[in-house]
């Protein structure tokens, strides 16, 4: 089982991204809570790590926070989320947003996210309710280097696009991605346009 990798991270495309390990660049899937809080590609990052092996591949996904993973790992075993929607609840809200919602039966708030409808929400609810240990609130990430780094060389050639096509990839339609992206800065990153779009999205 590979728990964690530290090394430098190569290429951040969301919601994928490469992570060279002493000349082994591993590819993750990541949320996009972890992408947006990710430094500069060329940097030292650090990330907790889990790995699903199936049939016809080797599935590896990244998370900044070891409370974050947990979640992920929790979720999965809830009946009917596979990594693919439990990446699109994590991008969608963090975990203290969660259990906030699982513990106050926000049905509501859970139906915002791609992919989850009422039966999924209250599914989510009855079996997630008593498995969460007794964090703490999130701190700080565990990545390593200035989690805001940034540089003209490293920006997309269309952020836009890239945004919405990770949008899509997360379980939004094509012309839904499109309404939340609409309107942002389109000076911003990638990952803080995805960030701003689920941020807008929930609030709606």
């Amino acid at each position: 089982m590979i728990g964690r990798l530290r090394g430098t991270l190569l290429d951040k495309q969301p919601p994928w991204l490469v992570v060279d390990v002493a000349g082994v660049g591993y590819e993750l899937e990541a949320s996009m809570t972890t992408l947006v809080a990710l430094p500069g590609v060329g940097e030292s990052v650090s990330l907790y790590t889990h790995l699903t092996v199936r049939e016809d591949a080797h599935l590896l996904f990244g998370f900044a926070r070891e409370q974050e993973r947990a979640l992920f790992r929790a979720l999965i075993r809830v009946n009917g989320i596979g990594p693919k929607l439990a990446l699109a609840i994590l991008s969608g809200m963090d975990e203290t947003a969660f259990i906030r919602c699982v513990m106050e039966d926000d049905v509501k708030s859970l139906t915002r996210l791609p992919g989850v409808g009422k039966k999924t929400a209250e599914r989510l609810i009855i079996e997630m309710r008593d498995r969460f240990p007794h964090w703490e609130h999130p701190g700080a990430t565990d990545l390593a280097g200035p989690s805001t780094a940034s540089s003209a060389g490293q920006a997309r050639q269309d952020p836009l696009a890239d945004a919405e096509a990770a949008l899509v990839s997360l379980g939004y339609k094509p012309t839904e991605a499109a309404k939340m992206l609409s309107g942002l800065d389109e000076g911003l990153s990638t990952e803080a346009m995805i960030k701003a779009a689920l941020t807008k999205r929930l609030a709606s």
